[in-house]
This record gives structure tokens, sequence and C-alpha cells, in this order.
């Protein structure tokens, strides 16, 4: 009984939720899934649905250094840079992890012309506010 309470609460506290819009970048960002995990106390997996517009871009950026994210492209294609990686080319249908600590200074879409759409899954610490943090390369 309470379970059936509480997934129906959590999405409707998921629709209600602003999408983060970057309009000088072209990028969006929304939450699109916030579950505490069970069997990992003080851990959750958060979701996110970044939408690239053509050219668009994402701010270099790093996460919590309690996140690990498992990126996939779902459409288009992402450039995207880890720490002193190299500069990768990720099409729809590939994914790519990023670790605690890890800065990521090129998120962007491949394509001039074409929108792109990425999602993105992080375990993180529950308490976490920020997902990303904002710095200058």
């Amino acid at each position: 009984m309470r379970k059936a309470l509480i997934i129906p609460a959590a999405f409707a506290l998921l629709a209600v939720l602003p999408a983060s819009a970057n309009e000088a970048h072209g990028d969006k960002v929304t939450l699109v899934y916030d579950q505490k995990l069970p069997n990992a106390p003080g851990k959750s997996m958060r979701v996110v649905l970044v939408e690239y517009a053509p050219g668009g871009t994402s701010s270099g950026h790093t996460h919590p250094n309690s996140a690990f994210i498992y990126a996939r492209v779902l459409d288009g294609a992402i450039r995207s840079k880890v720490n002193n990686g190299p500069v990768t080319t990720y099409s729809a249908g590939e994914a790519f992890s990023e670790f605690p600590g890890d800065r990521h200074g090129v998120s962007e879409n491949a394509s001039k012309t074409e929108p792109a759409k990425l999602l993105a899954v992080f375990v993180v610490d529950t308490d976490e506010t920020e997902l990303t943090t904002p710095f200058d390369e």
C-alpha cells in the first residue's frame, strides 16, 4: 500500500520540476527520474535528458564528487571530452561513463543542422542538490 502511494507522488513531483535551459548555448536539461536506492543507503539514481539544438553546447562542468554517470546518446551525435582525454564523437546508441571528480570540458551537438539527445544516469549521494558545477577552461 505504501509503495502504491509513494510512486505516484514521486512522478507528480517530477511533472512539476522545471527544465533547465541555457538558450545562449542551445542545451536543455530535464530531470526525468529521481529514486532513492533501497539497497544502497544514502544513494539515489537521477536521470536527466539533455537536448541539444543544432550546434548546441554545454558549458565545461564537473559533477558532484559522489557521482558516477552513465550517458547514452539517444538521437544524433554528441562530441565529448572528459579530463585530458581526446574529444570523442558518440553516435545514437553509443555510451560513455564519467567517474567522480572528472572534468567534462566538451559536451556538444556534433551537428550544426540536426538536434541531438543524451540520457545521463547519475548514481549520486541523495543529499546532492546540484548535478553540475560550471568551470572555465
